[in-house]
């Protein structure tokens, strides 16, 4: 026994001393950069170009009757008018009849392109909350240093800092030397089946091969991650996937004063109880496991002793991730059940009853994944289960060590350089997703600060991009495009 608590002590000496070793070694993986030249931006000027373009109402809706073509037509018109470098020096393709496909040709066709993406429209707005906006929210008002509008954060202020960009590189007599795509979908909110899928197409069926694409999905977090002090670049280098499920059951109906033991509403109830008592297993993987190796030296001891030794701490740390559905979604394959149909009238017993549970699928995984896991968790032969809609099945994990991911970073810390840039999973769906086949390396970032409360202007209310910030959205790209296209 004194032998078996000797060896056992000295194996607990030497995990000890190795935990300890690799938290205290643990450095920060941040490159270095030297002092560049950015983009000279008149503030006040290109925030009201932004202003203007929040104007135009080029709002998808769900019901495609609802579809305004005006809108993205005097969009189109406002952007020609407004920067006529470009349109002199970019070729311009109309896609089917609102996406815009730009082509700026480089000087060695030899080069791999480069494409760049972003999008025209916005959600629509709640008319509930109308009142609740502190400024008309497609007035595009600059007020208390924003600019306040449906699309400022969500896309528009993308878009319109990427032209901007470009117009100013022009004007400096900028050209590049590999070729550079722009694409900006119509449709990004709804699917991007009618312009992103199609525009990617015609790129495949060119045979363009870009060295990589960039789209939204990646933000700066301020004030948001706890124990961590820098801000922080979220450089998106994999997407979940998305896969809409129908759990349906048809039963003989009848009026409700004679019901059975279980309506097809019971029924469906508890098949999707089911599905949320029956989670997906966690599982930390690339991109989550970097991101957070990343961000431990920044973190207090305790975090950067547990995060430097995933090995031993994994149980741990995906308790505490569990425990908050933002870093939940960040280790597993999600269920949502958001939609539920029954009878037309409360005395009708439901001859069909229908619900629809979403899932963000985790990399590694598949629909498919998903199917099989439904019907094991169910386990109701009642209960029929059909894929609605686009299937779009996780994205590659993009390349995290290569040149391409280092001159997005230089990028970001040349116009930032105080942020700390990691990678990490983007858990919405972008317009990136339709266009995998054509790069494996597909990166999403664009550089909006988001802090406490932010995250809800988002689709949501009082939506606002910063006047400093569109500013440095414009000198991000600027950087870019002078880093990755010579």
């Amino acid at each position: 026994m004194k032998k078996f608590l000797a060896y056992a002590g000295a194996v607990a000496a030497v995990i000890a001393a190795v935990v300890l070793y690799r938290a205290f070694t643990l450095t920060s993986s941040q490159i270095e950069i030297e002092p560049v030249t950015l983009l000279q931006v008149d503030a006040e000027a290109a925030a009201q170009r932004l202003g203007q373009a929040l104007t135009f109402r080029t709002i998808s809706y769900q019901d495609p009757s609802d579809f305004d073509p005006a809108p993205y037509i005097a969009f189109r018109r406002f952007l020609a008018g407004t920067y006529p470098r470009m349109h002199q020096a970019l070729s311009l393709e109309v896609v089917n009849d609102y996406s815009l496909l730009y082509t700026w040709l480089g000087s060695d066709p030899d080069l791999p392109p480069l494409v760049l993406l972003s999008h025209m429209d916005v959600v629509p707005v709640d008319p509930a909350t109308l009142t609740d906006w502190e400024q008309p929210p497609f007035s595009g008002a600059l007020a208390d240093g924003y600019i306040w509008g449906r699309g400022a954060r969500d896309d528009k202020g993308g878009l319109m800092g990427l032209v901007e960009a470009v117009e100013h590189l022009l004007a400096a007599g900028f050209q590049p030397r590999r070729t550079v795509y722009i694409a900006f979908g119509h449709d990004e909110e709804i699917g991007g089946r009618e312009g992103a899928v199609l525009m990617a197409g015609m790129l495949e069926e060119r045979g363009v091969r870009p060295v990589f694409l960039l789209d939204e999905g990646g933000y700066i977090a301020h004030g948001t991650i706890a124990g961590v002090e820098p801000a922080v670049a979220m450089l998106g280098v994999a997407e979940k996937g998305y896969f809409t499920v129908e759990l349906s059951v048809r039963t003989a109906g009848g009026h409700s004063s004679r019901p059975p033991d279980h309506t097809g509403l019971g029924i469906l109830s508890r098949a999707v109880v089911r599905l949320e008592e029956n989670q997906f297993a966690a599982s930390i993987q690339s991109p989550v496991r970097e991101k957070y190796a990343a961000l431990a030296p920044y973190m207090p001891f305790s975090k950067r002793l547990v995060l430097a030794n995933l090995w031993l701490f994994s149980g741990l740390v995906k308790a505490q991730f569990l425990a908050d559905p933002l870093t939940a979604a960040s280790i597993r394959t999600t269920t949502a059940v958001t939609m539920a149909q029954g009878s037309s009238k409360e005395n009708i017993l439901p001859v069909l009853a229908r619900m629809i549970v979403n899932f963000r699928i985790l990399p590694g995984q598949s629909s498919a994944d998903v199917l099989r896991h439904i019907d094991k968790v169910v386990d109701d032969p009642q209960v029929q289960v059909t894929p609605l809609g686009f299937v779009s099945e996780p994205s590659p994990v993009s390349d995290l060590d290569g040149d391409i991911y280092r001159t997005i970073v230089r990028s970001i810390r040349e116009v930032f350089p105080a942020v700390v840039v990691v990678p990490n999973l983007v858990h919405g769906a972008t317009d990136s997703r339709h266009y995998v086949a054509l790069t494996d390396d597909i990166y999403r970032f664009y550089p909006i600060w988001t802090g406490p409360g932010d995250a809800r202007r988002l689709h949501g209310t009082n939506e606002r991009m910063g006047v400093e910030n569109f500013v440095q959205v414009v000198q991000f790209y600027g950087r870019l495009l002078e880093n990755a296209a010579l």
